[in-house]
């Protein structure tokens, strides 16, 4: 059997600051972690949201629109730079599952975050009320 892939240490440390803020349903010190070019991939948008300030935006609005959020496994590429967090949680009435691929620079900040989720029920609950959020904001990071 061979070993597990690691987080190279930064990225070890920033994954380590994103856990402990999601646990306590935070993200006040989220922008510490991120790059400044960062770019925000979501599960309801064609085209990527680019900048700290997207990422901050969309992650600190969904937290909000998430309930019985939770991480239930983890994996590591070969070079210890991404991360992919299999997640479970629930929009109004509908269950979620999904997946956050986290992709880290040398520094440990996070340089993208991508969001997939299932089923295509639960992704259009969250697209309408991130909609409702955010209509009007997050259009202009694109």
């Amino acid at each position: 059997m061979t070993d597990l892939p690691q987080l190279h240490p930064a990225a070890a440390r920033s994954l380590a600051a994103w856990h402990d803020m999601v646990a306590k349903g935070d993200l006040g010190d989220l922008r510490s972690i991120v790059h400044p070019d960062a770019t925000f991939r979501s599960p309801v948008a064609f085209k990527p949201y680019k900048s700290a300030d997207a990422v901050v935006l969309a992650l600190s609005t969904v937290l909000t629109v998430f309930t019985d959020f939770a991480y239930h496994r983890q994996a590591t590429t070969e070079d210890g730079m991404n991360v992919v967090l299999e997640f479970s949680a629930r929009v109004g009435d509908k269950a979620v599952k999904g997946i956050d691929f986290v992709r880290f620079d040398e520094d440990g900040r996070i340089v993208d975050f991508e969001v997939m989720m299932r089923p295509l029920n639960g992704v259009q609950a969250l697209a309408e009320e991130m909609g409702k959020r955010l209509g009007g904001i997050i259009p202009a990071y694109k």
